[in-house]
């Protein structure tokens, strides 16, 4: 799948963490790749960070970012011009922590929407903690602890984690494939579905695991209120 002039190789293979590109735009901080394995920022996670070598030459790819051209790749030093062919590799610890945070978010937001009926109304995925906002009129912190319990037992039961594309129209006609409130379909005629098993399902544009038993265990740090109906979860994963 593209974006710009981007091919999204994450899309497909989360677990990509080198590969070779040609530089198809090069601006004063950034260069645009013809493909990249680098995860932009968006969505509520935070960007890949890593590296492009032109040679003997290493640039660290400081974040990433989407444009009208494509995935811009933030540079600390300028070098690579339009046409340079460059080796990218992404901080895998990095990357592999994100997906796991993710996969915990997808698996906790299922449980708690399955018992609730809440939506997604913010969230952000980090490498240390994450954050999901619930809209939930009643702070229940027993409810809260409870689906994170049942999280973490669905977590450790190793389900896989399949990705598959559908075209819109199909996922307009599905129910529970967006968990976002008040968030129809993106207009992308194909759209990319992450199922978790027969946990989860939904359109989802980000890096996970293969299997929810890598994710490890989410422990539960703290809820807040953040107006009527919104409730805040922070988290993060042992290990």
């Amino acid at each position: 799948m593209q974006a710009g002039k981007t091919e999204l190789l994450y899309l497909r293979d989360s677990y990509l963490s080198e590969f070779e590109a040609r530089v198809v735009e090069a601006g004063e901080n950034y260069v645009v790749l013809d493909r990249t394995a680098f995860h932009p920022r968006g969505g509520g996670l935070v960007s890949d960070t890593g590296v492009l070598n032109l040679g003997a030459e290493t640039f660290q790819v400081i974040g990433a970012e989407m444009s009208e051209e494509g995935v811009r790749h933030i540079l600390d030093k300028m070098g690579p011009r339009t046409g340079d062919t460059v080796e990218g590799r992404l901080d895998w610890d990095r990357r592999y922590r994100l997906m796991r945070m993710h996969t915990a978010l997808h698996v906790l937001v299922a449980v708690v929407n399955a018992r609730t009926g809440a939506l997604i109304t913010g969230n952000q995925v980090e490498t240390e903690a994450s954050r999901v906002d619930f809209s939930l009129e009643k702070f229940d912190r027993a409810l809260i602890e409870s689906c994170v319990a049942e999280a973490n037992q669905r977590l450790a039961e190793g389900h896989e984690v399949k990705i598959r594309f559908i075209e819109r129209e199909e996922a307009l006609k599905t129910p529970g494939l967006v968990k976002l409130a008040a968030k129809a379909p993106p207009d992308a005629p194909i759209l990319r579905i992450v199922e978790i098993g027969d946990i989860d399902a939904q359109l989802d544009g980000g890096p996970h695991v293969k299997n929810t038993s890598e994710v490890g265990q989410i422990v539960l740090r703290k809820i807040e209120n953040k107006g009527k109906s919104n409730r805040r979860l922070y988290f993060t994963l042992n290990p």
